[in-house]
């Protein structure tokens, strides 16, 4: 049985023994920076311990990596595995919308 173009297209879910490759962009040790850095630190500590690195990219220290990964706002979390690709804007304070966003907690 063929599957059909939309189940073909489907993105895979994560599942719980993934292995989580997350990219935080900052500029600088801006007070945003700073919280965003905190939070993700503690969302990743609660929900994947022992599962994940954290890089995070200065750009201002490295503004041509920036390109790489379409960044258009800073702070910005980049999901890089487990696929899809997923970006999060912002400090990551709304902790309930990070998990959504990262496939952590279905939508409510």
């Amino acid at each position: 049985m063929k599957k059909s173009a939309a189940m073909k297209s489907r993105p895979a879910k994560s599942s719980p023994n993934d292995y989580w490759r997350l990219r935080l962009y900052i500029a600088g040790q801006t007070p945003n920076s700073i919280v965003a850095m905190a939070n993700l630190k503690k969302i990743c500590e609660d929900k994947l311990k022992g599962k994940y690195r954290i890089e995070v990219i200065d750009l201002l220290k490295k503004p041509q990596l920036a390109k790489g990964d379409q960044i258009i706002a800073i702070p910005t979390l980049v999901r890089k595995l487990p696929p899809p690709v997923k970006k999060i804007i912002g400090n990551l304070s709304r902790t309930e919308s990070v998990f959504v966003g990262l496939d952590l907690q279905p939508v409510r």
